[in-house]
């Protein structure tokens, strides 16, 4: 629950409010006012019919200035206080880092849970909402043993698949769940509780959507772009041919992301996704440690005596996290970072050996690059 929203927050999730998740509308508004906090200004809003958008942000800009207008919108800001733990927004340095090459990622992002999960390495795992049982059990065999080397796995908490993958990840505290209607709502309904699971142990759960939105369907495969987007990889444990899991890849795909899939029997239905995915290029697993080998970070996972320390994630403090969120899986020379954090010699060296003693760097050759935390 959060205690107050910084302006700058409320000048976007104002906007954001505005043009109803429509990203085109939210940069184009913003490219065209010079800034968020001049879109979303008194003087503004009624000029927001000199741009090409859609005539309903227009008509929510008239109304927003009347005493119903505010009235909703506070509505709204209350149930964003009461149902998320933290705001990102696309400038925020604590905003993901991954998510900002494509074109589309979301401005803004409401969440449960800890926000530094998310800068974490993860690995997507998705496929059927009506899974067998043995493609449920594999779900979750792989999220059980990549969680347990120090991956997240990231997926959409729908039935089946999804479902089996947080529940594996569960289990080493590494789990996230983007979901595709406002923080207020579960969806399905029966993962309620495994949603309560998931922030009892250390996940999180985001979304781009405001509260009270709806689970229409075209949220599902839009949001799956943040699940791909967050991720080192994607891998599909089991999809029917006309399967939402094979537009996760698709995505996934366009976004540069290496794409897995698990095979089956040749005349199952429940595989005939994964086959097709498997003949277009994806890399054929059978055991969750290939997927540690393809991905072949530089770290090579060096990080895990530190590690032992502790089973859970401590929260890295703020000064450290930011320096965290410079750090890639390749590396950079001190001078590189310094010109990035704008730090001293000094403070820089401090920062990067308290990382390296917390398990989240590494130093190779001269270079600092980040590392995965496993057991």
């Amino acid at each position: 629950m959060l205690n107050q929203i910084p302006d700058h927050q409320l000048n976007a999730i104002q906007l954001w409010y505005l043009v109803q998740h429509s990203t085109s509308a939210f940069r184009k508004l913003e490219s065209y006012f010079g800034s968020i906090a001049k879109a979303v200004a008194p003087e503004s809003l009624i000029r927001w019919s000199e741009l090409k958008i859609h005539k309903n942000h227009i008509e929510r800009a008239k109304v927003f200035v009347t005493l119903q207008g505010q009235s909703q919108f506070k509505m709204c800001l209350d149930k964003i206080q009461l149902h998320s733990d933290f705001i990102l927004l696309d400038t925020d340095s604590n905003y993901p880092q991954q998510l900002l090459p494509y074109q589309n990622h979301p401005p803004i992002l409401f969440g449960k849970g800890s926000s530094q999960n998310l800068s974490q390495p993860q690995i997507a795992i998705v496929g059927s909402r009506k899974a067998s049982p043995h493609g449920k059990q594999v779900a979750y065999d792989f999220a059980y043993y990549l969680s347990e080397k120090g991956f997240f796995i990231t997926s959409g908490l729908a039935q089946g698949i999804d479902e089996a993958a947080h529940m594996g990840g569960l289990k080493n505290q590494r789990t996230i769940a983007v979901i595709g209607t406002g923080l207020d709502l579960v969806y399905p309904n029966q993962n309620r509780n495994l949603q309560t699971q998931i922030l009892q142990s250390s996940g999180s759960i985001i979304s781009e959507y405001l509260p009270e939105t709806q689970p229409i369907p075209r949220n599902f495969p839009y949001r799956n772009r943040i699940v791909s987007g967050l991720s080192l990889g994607v891998l599909v444990a089991e999809a029917q041919l006309r399967s939402g899991s094979l537009i996760t890849a698709q995505t996934a795909a366009e976004q540069g992301k290496i794409i897995f899939a698990i095979p089956g029997h040749i005349y199952g239905e429940h595989h005939q996704g994964c086959h097709q995915l498997i003949r277009e290029g994806a890399i054929l697993v059978d055991h969750p440690e290939q997927i540690v080998e393809d991905l072949a970070l530089p770290t090579q996972w060096q990080c895990t005596q530190q590690a032992e320390i502790s089973a859970q994630l401590p929260e890295m403090p703020e000064h450290l996290f930011q320096l965290y969120q410079l750090l890639d899986w390749i590396g950079q020379d001190l001078d590189t970072l310094a010109q990035k954090s704008e730090l001293n010699t000094a403070e820089l060296t401090s920062y990067l050996m308290e990382l390296e003693l917390l398990g989240r760097c590494i130093q190779q050759s001269g270079l600092y690059l980040r590392c995965r935390v496993s057991y």
